[in-house]
């Protein structure tokens, strides 16, 4: 019976550590992604699906997505399909779905759309914690960088920004803002990182400091509404409020005319402090 209940025992164990290793094996195989063909096969895969495919209908459309899943049919691992399943989807708000298909872009090519992913959660789908999480990891990995022309710090800013830490927000964009100086010369400054500077500091009520920032973002883009905007509202703060009543006009103007953020994705969404005007 001593020696049943010893083998009863050993059997357990094995069966145990084998079941440990089949799911560990199994988690292994997720984390690498080993390409179905070549590079240079699966360029000529993005020839046919995309641009002798997809891209010759309609974005928008579900011939679009048929195209592309004609080519995941013949190599799944091709993250370029992914992302361009995905991006039209955001582009029509339906982030939930987006985000399954850019998840699997990432999957297969991560250093090539993680921080991608990253600016969609920022800008379009407004998960602001994830996509600092997911700019803060791309950076661990891959080094500072730049997505849709402003840095990763520049969108993690925003983020906090849109989380209400103004004091964190703050010190990236001086990062940013010092660095860019530093290494290119205040000509190479970026209105629309002076405009975030500037609210990071206005959301403080640094006020003076705040001005000094929309005022050399005006000096870039004169006709900036948004910043006009928020210049006047200090103004009127600081016990000037002539001053104050002549710019709101102006700020008014200005965006009845078209001159406000100015990003490619505006069209699609509306960036964090734009105003809306009545």
């Amino acid at each position: 019976m001593k020696y049943v209940r010893k083998s009863i025992l050993t059997l357990l164990f094995i069966s145990t550590l084998i079941s440990c290793n089949q799911k560990q094996d199994s988690k292994t195989s997720e984390e690498k992604v080993v390409p179905k063909f070549s590079q240079k096969q699966q360029d000529s895969l993005i020839d046919i699906y995309l641009k002798n495919g997809a891209w010759k209908k309609g974005i928008y459309s579900q011939d679009w997505q048929k195209e592309i899943d004609k080519g995941l049919k013949v190599d799944s691992t091709v993250a370029y399909f992914w992302q361009q399943k995905a991006m039209p989807l955001f582009k029509q708000s339906k982030y939930e779905l987006g985000m399954h298909f850019i998840d699997k872009a990432v999957k297969y090519n991560p250093k090539k759309w993680q921080d991608y992913r990253a600016f969609i959660k920022c800008i379009f789908s407004k998960e602001y914690k994830d996509a600092i999480k997911d700019f803060k990891n791309y950076q661990e990995k891959y080094g500072y960088g730049f997505v849709m022309d402003h840095s990763y710090n520049f969108y993690i800013g925003l983020s906090y920004l849109q989380l209400n830490q103004f004091e964190k927000a703050e010190k990236l964009f001086k990062e940013d803002y010092q660095k860019t100086i530093k290494e290119n010369g205040k000509g190479w400054l970026h209105h629309l990182d002076l405009f975030y500077y500037g609210i990071s500091k206005y959301e403080q009520k640094k006020y003076e400091e705040a001005l000094e920032l929309f005022d050399q973002a005006l000096e870039i883009y004169p006709q900036f509404s948004d910043v006009q905007y928020y210049k006047a509202k200090i103004l009127y703060k600081i016990g000037k409020p002539e001053e104050g009543e002549v710019l709101y006009k102006n700020a008014k103007e200005n965006a009845t005319n078209g001159y406000s953020i100015n990003e490619d994705n505006v069209v699609y969404e509306r960036y964090p402090y734009q105003i809306r005007w009545p």
